[in-house]
């Protein structure tokens, strides 16, 4: 016989929230093991003694850690989340009639806290991971990945173009002990136009009058964080990766440890930085991760994005092994040079040559932002080189 269930709301009952929820709960397990008491402590310097009570830093703080173990990244669905499910209920100290803080007062919390009350909870989690056999501590690897900013490409308006170049040029001369003269005015003023009618021109520029059957305004098909920005987030970048659309984003820096994925650092950026120019950051913020629990990474794993002449020195400073693949513009070694190490400086080897020496000269920053050092020998060496003088002939040819 078909079975049917009616069910009909009774006017009263007799439950408790803490009978509801199962033994091994997840949210049970994570209050068992996590002792949240100290932050307390750690944000009472942001709150006064006089006028209406804030909402708990405990009951805060568990709210977003349920937002990230179930990637809610919106403060209405996370307290929408958090006020049906029973066990996350128990889990804040919310009984069942009993409503949950506003959205808004979660957005204004999260702003009112410093980053250091953030970072002290993340360690505390991390030294218990640690004390579970979770992290081994020998081998980190380093990666980035976007974050989507709460901003829309509609968002993005162009960034001025200089109007008055003249003005300009009149600025640096009233700053500058050197006049300068009315020809080179003229010439100053035609590169700045010309400048502009080609800034005109490019691809992404919302000043031109294209528009559709509708009369709205056509968006451009590439924008570049050159030309616009978003002045509802202006840190926020414009980034693509193959095959996916450009957004509005963050660059987010996590290092993890190799044994069981433990994340053991984590810091933002924004997405138009090189992974290379952080990586310094992220590694100081792991390395204090670990030294408060008496550890010490050996290897560091990343990809050639973060391949830099300083990643590799912050590695060899700290006696960690760098296993970092080399970006595509680095040459191992020079044909016909020997380096010397104790005397810093190439040999120069060719037969035919003068045996000169390339001394090292100073560092020089690349069109693409790289570090590089420079060697270079003295004109009385290389002046009078056999070698140099075939070099001529054949330019001359």
């Amino acid at each position: 016989m078909q079975g049917r269930k009616n069910f009909t709301p009774q006017l009263f009952y007799e439950l408790s929230l803490d009978r509801l929820v199962p033994m091994d709960n997840f949210y049970r397990k994570i209050s068992f093991e996590l002792n949240f008491q100290f932050l307390y402590s750690s944000t009472k310097k942001y709150y006064g003694t006089e006028g209406h009570q804030s909402i708990d830093p405990v009951v805060f703080f568990k709210i977003l850690l349920v937002g990230y173990l179930n990637n809610i990244n919106s403060d209405r669905a996370l307290l929408r989340f958090c006020s049906n499910c029973l066990d996350v209920r128990l889990f804040l100290g919310y009984d069942l009639d009993e409503e949950l803080p506003w959205h808004s007062t979660i957005s204004r919390t999260r702003g009112l806290l410093g980053e250091d009350v953030f970072l002290q909870l993340f360690r505390q989690i991390l030294s218990l991971c640690i004390e579970k056999g979770m992290v081994r501590g020998k081998r980190q690897a380093v990666d980035s990945a976007f974050i989507k900013a709460n901003a829309s490409m509609d968002s993005l308006v162009e960034k001025e173009v200089l109007d008055d170049a003249s003005a300009f040029v009149n600025e640096l001369e009233e700053n500058s002990e050197y006049k300068v003269t009315t020809t080179r005015k003229k010439l100053v003023n035609q590169h700045h136009s010309w400048k502009e009618e080609a800034y005109k021109g490019m691809p992404g520029n919302t000043k031109s009058e294209r528009k559709d059957e509708d009369g709205n305004l056509i968006r451009p098909k590439y924008l570049s964080n050159h030309t616009h920005y978003s002045p509802t987030d202006p840190d926020a970048k414009i980034s693509v990766k193959p095959g996916k659309a450009r957004h509005l984003n963050y660059s987010g820096q996590v290092s993890v440890d190799d044994a069981h994925h433990v994340i053991t650092g984590a810091c933002g950026s924004t997405s138009g930085s090189k992974d290379s120019a952080i990586f310094n950051e992220i590694m100081d913020q792991t390395l204090a991760n670990f030294k408060e629990n008496h550890l010490q990474p050996d290897e560091i794993l990343a990809d050639a994005g973060y391949s830099s002449g300083e990643s590799l020195s912050y590695c060899q400073k700290r006696g960690i092994n760098a296993y970092i693949p080399n970006f595509g513009q680095y040459k191992s070694h020079r044909e016909g040079f020997v380096f010397s190490q104790a005397e810093n400086r190439y040999e120069c080897t060719k037969e035919g040559g003068n045996n000169a020496f390339l001394p090292f000269k100073k560092e020089a920053i690349d069109s693409k932002g790289y570090t590089k050092k420079v060697y270079r020998s003295s004109e009385k060496d290389c002046g009078k080189c056999p070698l140099r003088e075939g070099l001529w002939e054949s330019y001359e040819i």
